[in-house]
């Protein structure tokens, strides 16, 4: 490389002098940037410390003033369920409808034992009979959940278990007493009886094959909605068929009873008030109380002997038949705690802990594929009894004399399929599966393909195995399937199926009045509060007709959506099913108190920063509001909230990452409702002291049921 002539020597050193400068010039600016940003950092610091000690001696007026708002709502909301639970007992004293007291376990008992002495089997006596035996079964089932002495509860199970079994014992008079005359009532067309019979409660589908036609392949029922299909070796024998549909079901009910295993859920895990789902007594109390359990499931099995030997008979005696001649006439048959911690209180108490998970044990594998988990599935829309019996003696004509053979032994088992000694190969063969089409009831809504289970009256459970060839017609909600034997079904879905939600809002509509709004992962819909009475609304168009649009309590609504498959509530042991945000459950109890305080001039709703924030703490968009419109595009604000305290965010929800800088100019606070109060009017903070205490006992006893903080 040559050497550099003189003019370019000078033109390197004023490039290299102008660089030098540059850099200077650069430095200088990042230094004084780094020294801007040191001074701004310890305003925000000095800021941020003065904020703190302002929220430090405001602390214990914040708190007390919300302990107050608490402590006032909840005395005068349990003086109002007392003096309610009063009235209704003395109301139900003077209804004087024949049924007794469900609590008084002698006044079941003997209601019990006079109704079984009743050997009457007029249709719609006996029909009128069972409702009334419903209503306190219904009434023992409210005893059982909300019982907390173990040896009540035991009684009151008792109760439940000798009830239902009784009830499911003269649905047996009433199908042998009208199968006794089947020849009687023969259709011209096919030359079998068919008949349904059907009341609030109860659609029985009864089927004699008189004609025994090998050529017959089954029969739908198109007024219920029901059918069957036989093989050919029982087209040829002398049976009948029976469908007992009933729009209850005792028999999860029993499941939950015989299952001490498990701890059953309760509906509201985070706070207090009355509780909708069965159950049974805990682990604990059931180490205590086996022998008494025990007692009552051999009392059980033994009254089902009791009853299966005066019903059917002793399948292997023969009996002598003898007849009776006469002239042609018909011959008679034979809360929550007393005080209030806030939930920065709650967090420095000691000993605080969540009871883990119960789990449902079992034996073997293969049990632990077939039998129904109750939590994880509901059954919908009743049981399905499917039975086929022997054809009872028909009486006949002779010269205006009926011939009836006299000893009868009663309704009797045809068995089904038969017990051989073959290979279970060989019996698959000679006893094929039994056809069962089912028309979904009109009084539940399936999110989803429902799910068919058959009883194991052995173990008191539901099963899924034994059940093949399933064929769901969606356009004509029929579902179709073969099963082995004839036994009891029912239809289930996945308790959860709706969750995890989309969204939700929880908006005022007026004073003491507010609609919460959740869009589900299958099926959005909406609940009105007023008062202490809330009513549902949605888009569904079957299934929920016998709800929309009805006033009831919080609880009765919460019972009612889950019996018509519309689930939206949650409990301890959802978080096994459902994908959660794993939010602390006492930060997140007192932020639905507050919300629950302010719900008549604030609106609440999901922010997608929940996710985002962490564990400890809660965001969510608020907004002052009143009236029965929507809520303005843009009138919303983010809102922080930990255990310790509540800010006001910077980022709005279109921001593209999570920060939690605080608004400026905003404010700490201890409770979420002082933070609120900064940004509302004069007549919006003023709001909230008229709010009724059933209704804001009515939306926090909602949020905590739903929790839509935590399932969204």
């Amino acid at each position: 490389m040559g050497k550099l002539t003189k003019a370019q020597k000078a033109t390197q050193h004023q490039e290299d002098e102008e660089r030098r400068l540059q850099e200077e010039g650069e430095a200088k600016l990042q230094a004084e940037k780094e020294e801007q940003e040191r001074l701004e950092g310890e305003r925000k610091k000095k800021e941020l410390e003065k904020l703190e000690l302002k929220d430090q001696e405001r602390r214990e007026g914040e708190l007390n003033e919300l302990r107050h708002l608490l402590e006032e709502n909840h005395t005068a909301v349990t003086t109002w369920k007392t003096d309610a639970e009063e009235k209704a007992k003395w109301d139900r004293y003077l209804h004087c409808d024949g049924s007794p007291d469900p609590a008084v376990q002698k006044d079941v008992n003997t209601y019990i034992s006079l109704w079984r002495e009743d050997h009457g089997v007029n249709m719609a006596l006996v029909l009128k009979q069972c409702t009334l035996a419903l209503k306190l079964a219904e009434e023992l089932e409210g005893l059982i959940r909300g019982n907390t002495d173990p040896k009540e509860g035991l009684k009151y199970q008792e109760g439940f278990i000798l009830l239902q079994e009784l009830i499911h014992h003269k649905h047996l008079l009433t199908t042998d007493e009208i199968l006794q005359t089947a020849g009687a009532n023969i259709d011209t067309e096919t030359g079998n009886m068919q008949t349904v019979v059907k009341d609030d409660n109860i659609t029985l589908c009864l089927w004699a094959n008189l004609k025994k036609n090998s050529r017959f392949k089954g029969l739908h029922f198109e007024e219920a909605g029901l059918g069957f299909e036989l093989p050919k070796q029982l087209a040829v024998s002398n049976i009948a068929v029976r469908i007992l549909h009933t729009r209850y079901d005792h028999l999860s009910t029993l499941a939950r009873m015989a299952d001490l295993r498990i701890n059953t859920p309760l509906p509201r895990s985070l706070a207090g008030g009355e509780e909708v789902p069965a159950e049974i007594p805990e682990q604990g109390e059931t180490k205590r109380e086996g022998g008494a359990v025990e007692d009552i499931e051999a009392q059980q099995q033994q009254t089902v002997d009791e009853e299966v030997q005066s019903i059917q008979g002793h399948e292997g005696r023969k009996s002598a038949a003898s007849v009776q001649s006469r002239k042609s006439s018909p011959q008679p048959p034979e809360g929550r705690g007393s005080r209030i911690e806030t939930q920065m209180e709650a967090l420095g108490a000691e000993g605080e802990s969540t009871s883990p998970l119960g789990q449902r044990t079992v034996m073997d594998s293969s049990e632990r594929v077939q039998t129904v988990d109750l939590l994880q599935y509901t059954p919908l829309g009743g049981v399905f009894y499917y039975n086929v019996f022997h054809l009872p003696p028909q009486a006949y004509q002779v010269n205006g004399w009926e011939i009836r053979q006299l000893l009868y032994k009663g309704l009797q088992v045809f068995p089904y399929p038969e017990e051989k000694s073959h290979s279970e190969e060989t019996e698959a063969v000679t006893c094929p599966p039994v056809g069962v089409s089912v028309t979904l009831p009109d009084f539940v809504v399936f999110l989803e393909t429902p799910h068919v289970a058959r009883w194991d009256s052995a173990g008191k459970q539901w099963r899924m195995d034994g059940i093949t060839d399933v064929s769901y017609e969606e356009a004509e909600a029929k579902i179709s399937f073969k099963i082995d034997s004839f036994q009891a079904l029912v239809l289930m879905q996945e308790t959860y199926a709706n969750l995890p939600f989309l969204s939700w809002e929880l908006r005022p509509l007026g004073q003491d009045s507010a609609l919460f709004t959740v869009n589900g992962a299958l099926i959005d819909l909406s609940i009105t509060i007023q008062g202490d009475q809330c009513m549902l609304q949605s888009d569904q168009e079957s299934g929920l007709s016998h709800l929309k649009e009805k006033w009831m309590s919080g609880p009765a609504l919460q019972r009612a959506m889950l019996n018509a498959g519309i689930n939206i509530f949650v409990n301890e042991y959802t978080e096994k099913y459902v994908g959660t945000c794993g939010k602390d459950p006492l930060t997140e109890h007192a932020a639905y108190e507050q919300m629950a305080l302010f719900t008549s001039a604030c609106a609440f709703s999901w922010s997608k920063w929940n996710a985002k924030c962490g564990a400890e703490h809660l965001v969510m968009q608020v907004c002052e509001h009143w009236g029965p419109d929507s809520v303005p595009k843009g009138s919303w604000s983010l809102y922080l909230l930990g255990a310790q305290r509540s800010q006001k965010l910077e980022i709005t929800e279109q921001s593209e990452a999570f920060s939690p800088d605080l608004y400026p100019g905003g404010e700490f606070h201890s409770t979420f409702i002082h933070m609120l109060q900064d940004d509302m009017s004069p007549e919006g903070v003023a709001r909230p002291r008229g709010s009724s205490c059933l209704f804001v006992d009515t939306v926090q006893s909602l949020l905590c049921a739903t929790r839509p903080l935590m399932y969204s």
